[in-house]
């Protein structure tokens, strides 16, 4: 990896040693306006949240194996859910803390002070920074649950950071992205990692972004109302229509800006992973014509198998993982139409004001997915009575579907399962341990924060890997 381990507490410890004014020293450039610095600033945050959604190192993310679209072969800690021997919560809390929201907060602050930006200008990007810091806070609670918000990145002030009711975080985090897209206006980043500078492309991510959180909270007690707004307001507004839109990062052939992926999986000369039987199975009874695109055919054209979860399995006798995944340029993601229309399904099937019916949106969404891999056969397979949308159990219908079609996003693949609780998951052989429904908080947490870790345990339930988050209710 590039980056080096610093956990949370200790980069706020690391933080609070010094100045916010030696700090943003050494981002400045002193030939260059601050404009560029805010630029730097705002591409580096979101190189390192692709990167950080994108790997697949036992020891920064471990989300296609939580989603058991791959087990692992030799060393199978993790496929059996022991999150901490390598301290993953704890390289994701610090990542995420770290090189994403604190870059992107000192790059607003540059924006801000940029006297020679237009107001409106100022503002639209001011705006982007929102928009991406909203998609990492909601990452984090969605990881973890209760988590520092409000006086987080704040060292000075807060060194020891309370914790903030993820509920009511969704909440701000809503009105936080009616603001952002209220001020896209003006002229954005010139750059721009994901639109290169296109501000109606972000606010069609904005309320797609709004859309996502509606989504998740619409059955946590006391919130339908507010998912409901946020849901119809962001519809309204223009969500993603297209995989034109799709929120994504062009990787290069040559390092260091290559796909993660392609290091984790090529440049370290290891074969640590096969596909899941978990997925296999369930795409080799549908007969999915995905599966030649996301597996390979090393057993023969047309023959999957996949390694039994959480085993010790042997390369070389199960199927591999898709050739895509090995190309350094394979595209990064953090959020697509086909992702968007399988939640406009589900809020049409709650009868919300969203434009068309619930088996056409579910009908779209597999679609999208299907074109943006390039696999032809969609019809036919929409056909099929497994697939075609069953309103009678619309849940399964559009969880199980969703599982699918988020294969190598393991982040929304594991929660379409959270959140739908389909389809059936395998427990690994090697321990029979239950699947996580979340990350627990990092030791760094328990042994600098602890008052603030135990108040926040004792909020969500406990501090388990199996204490469901507030939105997971199904």
């Amino acid at each position: 990896m590039k980056k080096i381990f610093i956990t949370a507490i200790s980069f706020v410890l690391l933080a609070s040693c010094m100045s916010d004014e030696k700090y943003e020293s050494y981002n400045e450039d002193p030939k260059n306006p601050t404009q560029v610095e805010a630029s730097f600033l705002f591409n580096s945050a979101t190189v390192s949240l692709f990167d950080q959604m994108t790997s697949t190192s036992v020891n920064v993310n471990v989300f296609r194996l939580l989603a058991q679209n791959w087990t692992e072969t030799t060393y199978i800690d993790e496929s059996n859910y022991d999150l901490t021997g390598r301290t993953i919560p704890q390289y994701h809390w610090s990542e995420l803390y770290r090189d994403v929201l604190l870059d992107l907060k000192t790059a607003k602050e540059y924006t801000e002070a940029d006297t020679e930006l237009s107001a409106e200008d100022m503002a639209t990007q001011v705006a982007q920074i929102e928009i991406l810091e909203v998609y990492t806070w909601q990452q984090l609670v969605d990881t973890f649950g209760d988590i520092p918000y409000t006086q987080a990145l704040d060292a000075t002030t807060y060194p020891l950071p309370v914790y903030d009711d993820a509920a009511t975080i969704y909440e701000d985090l809503i009105s936080r992205l009616n603001s952002a897209i209220a001020d896209l206006s003006g002229t954005g980043f010139s750059l721009d990692n994901i639109y290169s500078g296109d501000v109606s492309a972000w606010s069609k991510f904005a309320n797609s972004l709004k859309l996502r959180i509606g989504s998740r909270i619409v059955d946590a007690p006391g919130m339908s109302a507010t998912a409901q707004t946020a849901i119809e307001s962001a519809v309204a507004a223009g969500v993603f229509t297209s995989n034109a839109d799709n929120a994504t990062i062009a990787y290069t052939a040559t390092s260091p800006n290559t796909n993660p992926l392609w290091e984790d999986l090529v440049e370290s000369g290891r074969s640590d992973f096969v596909a899941a039987n978990t997925i296999v199975d369930f795409m080799n009874d549908l007969d999915d014509p995905r599966r030649s695109v996301f597996f390979d055919d090393n057993l023969g054209s047309g023959v999957y198998e996949g390694g039994p979860y959480g085993d010790n399995n042997t390369y070389s006798l199960y199927t591999h993982i898709g050739d895509d995944m090995y190309d350094p340029e394979f595209r990064g993601v953090l959020l697509d139409f086909s992702e968007v229309s399988f939640f406009l399904a589900d809020a049409a099937q709650r009868g919300f004001s969203v434009g068309d019916t619930a088996e056409n949106f579910y009908n779209t969404a597999i679609t999208a997915n299907f074109d943006d891999w390039g696999v032809d056969g969609v019809d036919a397979y929409l056909a099929q009575p497994d697939v075609a949308y069953d309103a009678s159990d619309w849940k399964t219908s559009i969880g199980t579907q969703m599982w699918l079609a988020m294969y190598n996003r393991g982040f929304e693949s594991w929660t379409a399962w959270r959140t739908y609780d389909a389809p059936e998951f395998n427990l690994p052989v090697n321990t029979g341990n239950p699947v996580p429904t979340r990350y627990t908080y990092p030791v760094n947490e328990q042994n600098l924060n602890e008052s603030n870790w135990s108040a926040a345990s004792t909020a969500i339930g406990g501090d388990a890997q199996t204490t469901k988050l507030f939105w997971d209710v199904n």
